[in-house]
Parts: C-alpha cells; structure tokens; sequence
C-alpha cells in the first residue's frame, strides 16, 4: 500500500498516512481539524528489465554482431594493456 502525505492548510501538521488505492483522501487534520492537503514530492521510480531501453527493440541480426564484435576488441585491447 502507497503511503501519502498530508499538510493541514491551517496548523501547518504534517504526516504521512499509508492508504489503499481505493480508500478516500483524508480531509481533516488530527490535530486542529482543518482541511488537509495532500502533498506530492518526487517520486524514484527504476525501469528494469526488456523493453525499457531503445537497444532492446532492435530486432536485427547486424547489431547484436557489431556489439558482440565491439566487446571482443575492447575485451582483446584491455588484455594488451598493464
């Protein structure tokens, strides 16, 4: 369940509230009982697995062979390098 956070609009009280999807907003603040508003910030959100990148949707056979051929002379020149 996402957790949510809310600011009264009269006191200034902040909290955070774990909430379903389905449930209603909260609209009064515990402490005062004014009206509250949600408050949104910044959200991390990571993209894992295929179909997120642009190298993903490639579908031709040349360039998977030009990256597996790019990686053996890059793997073959760092082995040549102390």
């Amino acid at each position: 369940m996402p957790t949510y956070a809310y600011a009264c609009k009269n006191c200034g009280h902040r909290f955070d509230a774990v909430q379903s999807f389905s449930e209603p907003s909260l609209t009064e603040c515990p402490e005062c009982g004014g009206p509250l508003r949600k408050e949104y910030g910044s959200v991390g959100v990571t993209f894992n697995g295929s179909g997120f990148y642009r190298t993903d949707s490639r579908t031709t056979s040349g360039a998977s062979e030009t990256s597996s051929t790019e990686s053996k002379s890059e793997a073959k020149a760092s082995e040549g390098v102390s």
